[in-house]
C-alpha cells in the first residue's frame, strides 16, 4: 500500500492566542509541524507528505527548510484546506490511499499510527475514537426556561486523526458531500458500517490553547534523557586538526584512526549514550579498515539517521574544548553552526566552553586536546 499523509495546518490559532501559530511552536528545537513529519518518515508506506498551510504563516513554512514535503496553500476552513490537498493528490500517480492529520495532534504513537496502516489493508476508512468516561450534560433552552437534559455517553465518542482513507472514495465524498462535513473527514461517511473504528489515545490530545501546549512539554520532559561524552587526541606533527568538523590552522594535528575531531567524538558518545545504544568505538571500531581517516561528520551523520529512525531527538549539547592551543574563542560561532547543522538541531541549542588545564598536564603542555560534552535528547514516541 502507498500512502500519503496530508498534515492540516492551516488554521489561524485563535484559541491560542500566540503570535507565533500553533504549528510553529518548538518542543526541543522541534516545531509541531516536524513533529509531525519526522514521525511519519519511520514508515516506509508513506510514500509523499503534504502540509497545508495557512498563507500568513508563508515565511514560517519556508523557514523549516522542509525536504520532500508538498506545500499546498489552505483553504477558508478544514474541509476547504483538506479537499485542496485531495485534489492535488487525485492527480497524482501511484497513490492509492490517504492519512489526514491535525498537525494540533504531534503525540500519537508509532503504534497507532501501524495500526491504522496495518487495518487500511481490509477496510475502506480507519479512524480512531476514544470512549467518553465522564458524565455528559446539553444545556436545553426553551422560550420559558432552561433545563440540563443526562446524555448517554455509551452512545457518544471522540474520533482522533491521523484517520485513513481510500484516495478515490475520500476525494469523491469532499467534491459532492461538503456540506456535510462537521469537524473532521469521517463525518463525510453517512453509512459508519464503511468505517472501521480503532481504539485511540488519551495522549494523542489535541493542542488547543497553551494548557494543552505545557501538558505536552511536559510529557515529552518525562521522557528526557542526558549523556556524556569524553574524548582526548595526541597532538603530532604531519597531521591535520579538526574540531567540531571544522578544519583549523595548526602545525600539530590529532592522532587517530579516523580524523582525529575529539569535539565530534565526544558528542557522538554523548548522544549515543542518552540513546542507550552504545558507544562510538562499538558502532565504529578503530580495527576496522572501513573508518580509517573518515571523517567524524560522516559518522555523526549516520548516527543522527539512527536515532531519528528510533524517534530520539537532541534537546541540547553543551562542550567543554579543553586545549592550551589553538584558542577556541575566534571559532566558537563557525563550530556551533557546523554542529546545530550536523544534528539537525538550532544555534540556540548549543553551548561551547574553551577551557584550558593552566599548561598542566599532556594538555597544557600542548600534547594534546581532550573534549567532554553533556547532551540530552527527547524520544517523540
Amino acid at each position: 500500500m502507498s500512502f500519503c499523509l496530508i498534515i492540516l495546518a492551516g488554521g489561524n490559532s485563535h484559541r491560542f492566542r500566540s503570535n507565533i501559530g500553533k504549528p510553529y511552536q518548538k518542543i526541543a528545537g522541534k516545531s509541531l509541524v516536524e513533529i509531525n513529519i519526522d514521525k511519519a518518515r519511520q514508515f516506509k508506506q508513506i510514500k509523499k507528505i503534504i502540509l497545508v498551510y495557512n498563507k500568513k504563516d508563508s515565511k514560517r513554512v519556508k523557514s523549516l527548510k522542509l525536504k520532500d514535503v508538498k506545500l499546498i496553500l489552505g483553504g477558508k476552513n478544514r474541509q476547504k484546506s483538506a479537499f485542496n490537498a485531495l485534489r492535488y493528490l487525485n492527480n497524482t500517480n501511484g497513490i492509492t490511499k490517504v492519512l489526514i492529520h491535525d498537525v494540533a495532534r504531534p503525540n500519537f504513537s508509532s503504534k497507532l499510527f501501524s495500526s491504522i496502516i496495518r487495518n487500511m489493508k481490509k477496510a475502506r476508512a480507519v479512524v480512531p475514537k476514544i470512549n467518553i468516561q465522564d458524565a455528559v450534560k446539553q444545556r436545553i433552552e426553551s422560550s420559558l426556561n432552561e433545563y440540563i437534559l443526562a446524555k448517554n455517553r455509551k452512545n457518544l465518542f471522540l474520533t482522533q486523526t491521523p484517520q485513513g482513507f481510500n484516495l478515490k472514495e475520500i476525494y469523491h465524498l469532499h467534491k459532492t458531500n461538503a456540506g456535510k462535513y462537521k469537524d473532521d473527514d469521517v463525518s463525510l461517511y453517512m453509512d459508519l458500517n464503511n468505517v472501521k473504528f480503532i481504539e485511540g489515545e488519551k495522549n494523542n490530545f489535541k493542542i488547543t490553547d497553551k494548557l494543552d501546549f505545557q501538558n505536552l512539554k511536559n510529557i515529552y520532559k518525562s521522557k528526557q534523557t542526558v549523556g556524556i561524552g569524553f574524548d582526548v587526541h595526541r597532538l603530532v606533527p604531519k597531521r591535520k586538526l579538526y574540531l567540531a568538523g571544522l578544519k583549523i590552522k595548526s602545525p600539530l594535528g590529532t592522532l587517530g584512526h579516523s580524523d582525529g575531531d575529539p569535539v565530534l567524538h565526544s558528542i557522538t558518545d554523548a548522544i549515543l549514550g542518552a540513546c542507550k545504544m552504545g558507544d562510538i568505538g562499538q558502532m565504529f571500531s578503530d580495527k576496522s579498515k572501513k573508518f580509517k581517516n573518515i571523517r567524524s561528520t560522516i559518522l555523526l551523520q549516520e548516527v543522527m539517521e539512527k536515532i531519528n529512525a528510533k524517534g530520539y531527538f537532541i534537546n541540547n549539547i553543551d562542550v567543554n574544548i579543553i586545549t592550551q592551543t589553538p584558542k577556541i574563542k575566534k571559532y566558537k560561532n563557525k563550530m556551533i553552526e557546523s554542529i546545530a547543522k550536523l544534528c539537525e538541531i538550532s544555534k540556540n541549542q548549543i553551548n561551547i566552553k574553551g577551557k584550558t588545564t593552566e599548561k598542566l598536564g599532556v594538555v597544557g603542555k600542548e600534547k594534546a586536546i581532550a573534549c567532554e560534552v553533556i547532551t540530552s535528547v527527547i524520544k517523540y514516541d
